[in-house]
């Protein structure tokens, strides 16, 4: 069985693009995803990137533009200009984390698919406490219970960035195969012939 390695922010537009496909292709070939939510805040500082308001204005204008080509190349629903985005991603990530502890990678991804959608096809703020606890308990999952493991999300979390700087990670969606890195879901023709070999 092959082991990918997922590391991901549950604001990112690509990871959202990438999401279903990601899980769709590893189901198909029997392989093991290992959850990996970061902080891209602290990720960008060390490899040169910076956040979306303090690129080029160019910059800003393609990634529309790119936006909008994989939203209709892909048939997912994507809202390119979210009434929430930006905000702060660090407790939706930490809540994707507590359900991957509790529950199992599989709660941990049905849990980020669904928050990653909200940001991005239902105008929800995952910033919100009340807006976290009702996306959770829409996939059957316990905000309170999960709330119990949050110190143990709080640590995971800056383990598991901590471990995508060491990783030379500077993005995301950023798939991890046999040590192979895969940045963003356009690699996830390559990701898929490398699941295959």
């Amino acid at each position: 069985m092959k082991t990918l390695t997922y590391y991901m922010s549950p604001v990112s537009p690509w990871t959202y693009l990438g999401h279903e496909r990601l899980l769709d292709m590893a189901r198909r070939h029997g392989a093991r995803i290992v959850l990996r939510p970061v902080d891209l805040g602290r990720v960008f500082p060390q490899s040169g990137g910076v956040p979306l308001a303090k690129r080029a204005p160019q910059r800003q204008a393609y990634r529309l533009h790119e936006l909008a080509r994989w939203r209709d190349f892909t048939g997912v629903p994507l809202n390119s200009h979210p009434k929430h985005f930006p905000v702060p991603a660090d407790d939706a990530a930490r809540l994707i984390i507590a359900a991957d502890l509790a529950l199992g990678t599989d709660a941990g991804l049905k849990l980020a698919g669904a928050l990653l959608r909200a940001v991005w096809a239902q105008d929800r703020d995952i910033s919100d406490a009340a807006t976290r606890a009702a996306i959770a308990s829409e996939c059957g999952l316990d905000a309170q219970a999960l709330a119990a493991r949050s110190d143990d999300a709080a640590r995971a979390y800056d383990a598991y960035t901590e471990e995508a700087m060491r990783e030379q990670v500077f993005g995301a969606p950023w798939y991890v195969i046999d040590g192979v890195p895969f940045w963003g879901q356009d690699r996830l023709e390559f990701v898929e012939r490398a699941l295959a070999a």
